[in-house]
Order: C-alpha cells, then structure tokens, then sequence
C-alpha cells in the first residue's frame, strides 16, 4: 500500500511532516511519500522522503509565466505528481499534456477523478495510478472507503477495465489505519490524505496510526 500525504496549502510546516513521514516510512516498511507547496520541494526531498508535486502544468520550456514546470519540480527532488486533483482540475486535453510533461521529466503520475466512469476515462490516458476522490467527503471525518465502498470497488473495476496495471488510490475522509485497511480490502492499492495528518496535533502518531494494520 502506498500512502501519499498532500499538504496542501495548509499552514503546517513541510519539513517537520516529511522528516516525520520519513521515519515512520522506514520504522514500518510501507512507502509513504509527502506532497508540498512547489516553493517547498526542494526542502522536503531534502529530508530523504519520496516527494510528490501536488501539480504539474501542460507545457514546454518557454512562455508559460505562472506555470508549474514538469522539469522544474523534478530538479527540485520531486518524483512525482498529482494531477486534476479535484481543487485543481484540468481539461481532459490538458491532463493529457499534463502526462507528456510528467513523462518527459521522469516523474511518477497520479490522476484524480471524481468517480468510477472518471476513473476509466483516466485510466485510458496511461497514468501510473488514480486516485478516485468524491468531492463531498473530502476534508471530512468519514473515508470514501468506509461511507461508499462500492466507489472504491468499481473505481478498481474501471481501472482495470481499461489498464489493469494502472494502480488505483482511495481518497477523502482517510485518516486513520481502519480506513487504510478498508480500502486495501477493497482492492485499492493505496490512499491520498491530506487533513488527517496536515492538520494533525500530532502528526507523527496520526501516520502511525494509519499504517499500523500493515506493519
């Protein structure tokens, strides 16, 4: 199972989160990797853990003021990235374009999508993974994998549908190891978080928490 942290634009401090999310990486076996602001890359690859971009734009080097470079983020340390996260959505055109650039620069990719006919539609672009998100649970108290767990099964379904070496992630409401085994359960090969331990008193025993059924 793989557990990817988002940080959104929450006022945490990146580097205590990955510094954590690296320990308990290591003290429990499971990859978990950390997705910051782009200005803050840099300093969490610096810590050792696998780092994502939380987006990457659909273009080249060139005129693009404002855009998030492919080749930027992965000089900064990212691996990977986030795509059409439901807070930043694309066009179907543009996560394509969006593919190309993460392809182009080496780094890993995981498209998000609302549902089970998105995830399909994903899929057929050839990311490494989905993540299947319904809007209304995320930042709640209740994981998609608990409140909907037919979302999660035929999101793998559709996935596999299309590309079955596609992985496919739950998100939305995960926060505690309860979540993360459901979701295993349902055929998910890991989670998206963010609020559950961003916004955490206490984020190193919120990770351990959550990856304690796989250790």
């Amino acid at each position: 199972m793989f557990v990817l942290v988002n940080l959104k634009a929450y006022p945490s401090d990146p580097v205590e989160i990955a510094t954590v999310a690296r320990d308990v990486a290591d003290e429990s076996g499971v990859r978990i990797a950390v997705s910051p602001q782009a200005a803050d890359i840099g300093r969490v690859a610096e810590t050792g853990v696998e780092t994502w971009a939380q987006h990457v734009s659909p273009v080249e080097h060139g005129s693009h003021t404002g855009s998030t470079l492919a080749e930027a983020v992965a000089d900064a340390g990212a691996v990977g990235t986030l795509l059409n996260h439901s807070e930043r959505r694309l066009r179907l055109a543009d996560i394509d374009g969006a593919l190309d650039a993460a392809d182009r620069a080496g780094l890993e990719t995981i498209v998000c999508a609302n549902n089970p006919d998105q995830i399909g539609a994903a899929a057929a672009l050839g990311p490494d993974g989905v993540a299947v998100e319904p809007p209304a649970l995320i930042g709640g108290d209740v994981s998609v994998s608990q409140a909907d767990p037919g979302i999660v099964e035929n999101a793998v379904a559709a996935a596999a549908a299309v590309d079955d070496s596609v992985d496919v992630l739950c998100g939305a409401g995960i926060s505690a190891g309860e979540d993360l085994a459901a979701a295993g359960d349902l055929g998910a090969s890991g989670v998206l978080l963010a609020s559950g331990v961003a916004k955490a008193d206490d984020p190193r025993a919120a990770l351990t928490d959550l990856v304690e059924p796989l250790a």
